[in-house]
């Protein structure tokens, strides 16, 4: 079975939705109960690349949204290097997914239609990350620069919810331009206020809702 994740809705977690997809194909392959008794499993492999879409017209058929390019194929060898029960993915995949899973090196091999070692890589299973932000940048992140309006209107809202009015902010834009981490660098400029951080995530990573309060003190 071939599934393709980024096409044709893409998302900016596609890499990650596509290893948990393979943990849960694993586990489901191993639930089924064979006639025979004997335990069944799969070998799962992951690529993550450019490619061509298209529909090919023949004498004889037509194809619908076929793939072209390497990253099919490099998948397909992936699965075939797996063993039984193992997720392989490439290192283009390992870099997407950040640190959300235990990812052990396998070295590099040689595979077949590739000229050079390809490094392979095998998930071990999920880690638990605070957020998919954190996950994504596993390193000390650079210093925040510029954004200062919106930083600006974040601290009001804050004062003004300091202050007893309640205050909802909703951020919203394309995917990569900075949203989680101009929350980020709120959350460093509250760092010593009292107040309680409640985060809540949606399955798509546009979703996202932070939210903080100010934490009660009783006499």
């Amino acid at each position: 079975m071939l599934a393709y994740f980024g096409w044709p809705m893409a998302y900016e977690d596609h890499a990650e939705r596509s290893i948990r997809a393979g943990l849960q194909a694993l586990a489901a392959v191993e639930a089924i109960q064979s006639p025979d008794g004997e335990q069944l499993k799969a070998r799962i492999g992951i690529a993550s690349g450019h490619v061509v879409v298209g529909d090919i017209a023949g004498s004889s058929v037509n194809e619908r949204a076929s793939i072209a390019g390497d990253t099919p194929n490099l998948a397909a060898r992936l699965q075939s290097a797996a063993a039984p029960g193992q997720i392989v993915v490439a290192d283009s995949t390992r870099r997407l997914a950040g640190q959300s899973f235990e990812i052990e090196s396998l070295g590099e091999q040689e595979l077949k239609g590739f000229k050079s070692p390809i490094a392979l890589f095998a998930v071990r299973g999920e880690r638990e990350v605070e957020s998919r932000f954190d996950a994504a940048h596993d390193r000390a992140l650079s210093k925040f620069v510029g954004r200062t309006s919106e930083i600006g209107i974040l601290l009001e809202r804050w004062e003004l919810a300091e202050a007893g009015q309640g205050q909802a902010v909703f951020v919203s834009g394309e995917a990569g331009i900075g949203k989680s981490r101009l929350v980020d660098a709120l959350e460093e400029r509250l760092y010593e206020s009292h107040h309680e951080l409640i985060r809540l995530q949606c399955s798509k990573p546009a979703c996202r809702l932070f939210i903080r309060r100010q934490r009660s003190h009783a006499r």
